[in-house]
């Protein structure tokens, strides 16, 4: 809880804060009203504005007793951190007025301690808190509007996070979870994989290793029934359901005998052989994974069917380590770190993704080496918002220089009008 973790944005990166109960760098000195103020609104002890990339905006639904836990829990149990944080903050102008945030929060943010519906069950009434408070799922899965927040028109429609794509978690059949059982996505929360179907990496794959797997199953049931009852956001990309694309395929006789099979990319066999010297030891040489389901499949799985093929990029870049319920779940990445198995370049990793998508996904998406630069570099596509500031940057400048030359230009021909007078 020592914070200057960073959390990549479109804005800038964001570095998170010392939490723990320290009194000089943490918040051990936060009274109860401090921290729910900082919790729920998003203002810091010293008056300060946070920043949503603290979700305060969901965290506003907590109901007081819940705070109240959590201020005993931060300030007497994590134990204190007491030195100052490496990394800070520092976002471009205008990003960096924290002030503007007020007027942000007027629009967005603002929200009540949740009421139960009672219209609805026990177990549905639980799920909804969980999810859209503590869990604050809509914050990455629901696509964001002009000005950064949630468009609630779509919600849990999918959106993209830095690297990776928050999929559709709505009731869609084809598009969204709608095509999973109840048991099935119970099963993803605590374990993080379903065979044949999904399977948690990046963020999600952390949400399910530090949070989900450590839910009560009553918790994670409660979870599953609000969200499998969420209404469905479809998509017209989709023809089949994204759990239902792709099918085992092999292409090794094509090449068996041209010479060594190896990890680089001079091979004869191009994205063919590339797949069977990387990828079929551990999935098969037909995608079709290992019999235990620890090692998944390629075919019917989310990740090469959804997100126009970001987070198959990511996954092969950084690859996958999440301990789940039922253990460790590992991918070795391929995009050159000391700990990668291979140092892939972003034309490599667009011809496998093409391969794969091709054969074992969604064959209409088409992965450029561009998107790949972008998914290694943790970038997301430009908002609006910040391609009008970006353009406010220079234009104001501009602006500026032409107005003040126009000023003396009146001048001139005013003095030069008077000097014509006078003659």
């Amino acid at each position: 809880m020592a914070g200057g973790l960073p959390i990549s944005s479109p804005l800038g990166t964001i570095y998170s804060t010392n939490i723990t109960s320290s009194k000089r760098y943490g918040i051990g000195n936060y009274t109860l009203k401090q921290f729910a103020q900082a919790l729920r609104q998003g203002v810091r002890a010293d008056g300060a504005h946070l920043y949503p990339a603290m979700p305060y905006a969901s965290y506003s639904l907590l109901v007081d007793d819940d705070v109240k836990a959590l201020h005993t829990y931060f300030t007497q149990a994590v134990a204190p951190v007491d030195r100052p944080s490496t990394t800070k903050t520092d976002l471009p102008f205008p990003y960096n007025m924290r002030f503007s945030m007020m007027a942000w929060n007027a629009l967005f943010a603002g929200g009540k301690p949740y009421t139960p519906d009672p219209a609805k069950s026990a177990e549905w009434n639980r799920g909804k808190y969980l999810v859209e408070g503590a869990a604050h799922c809509a914050e990455c899965h629901t696509p964001r509007g002009f000005f950064m927040q949630q468009d609630r028109s779509k919600a849990f429609g999918g959106a993209v996070l830095g690297s990776w794509y928050a999929p559709n978690i709505s009731s869609d059949p084809v598009a969204g979870i709608g095509a999973m059982s109840a048991d099935e996505l119970f099963q993803y929360l605590k374990a993080g994989k379903v065979k044949g179907k999904a399977q948690a990496g990046g963020e999600m794959g952390l949400a399910v290793e530090m949070s989900f797997s450590k839910l009560t199953d009553r918790d994670l049931r409660a979870i599953v029934s609000y969200i499998r009852d969420l209404p469905p956001i479809a998509d017209a990309s989709l023809t089949k359901p994204k759990f239902a694309q792709g099918q085992p395929y092999t292409e090794v006789s094509k090449f068996r005998g041209v010479g060594d099979v190896s990890s680089d990319n001079a091979l004869a066999g191009g994205p063919a052989q590339l797949f069977a010297a990387n990828c079929a030891s551990c999935h098969g040489v037909r995608a079709e994974g290992s019999l235990d389901g620890y090692f998944p499949s390629l075919f019917h799985n989310s990740a090469l069917t959804t997100g126009g093929g970001r987070n198959l990029v990511a996954t092969i870049l950084f690859g996958l380590s999440r301990k789940g319920a039922d253990g460790l779940a590992f991918m070795p990445g391929f995009g050159g770190k000391a700990t990668d198995i291979a140092a892939f370049s972003d034309d490599e990793v667009a011809e496998l993704a093409n391969y794969l998508l091709r054969h074992y996904g969604d064959a209409s998406i088409a992965v450029t080496p561009q998107l790949v630069a972008e998914v290694r570099a943790g970038r997301a596509p430009k908002p609006a918002l910040a391609t009008l500031v970006d353009i406010g940057k220079w234009a104001f400048p501009v602006f500026l220089i032409l107005f003040v030359l126009w000023r003396r230009a009146r001048r001139s021909r005013a003095k030069a009008r008077i000097a014509s007078v006078a003659a």
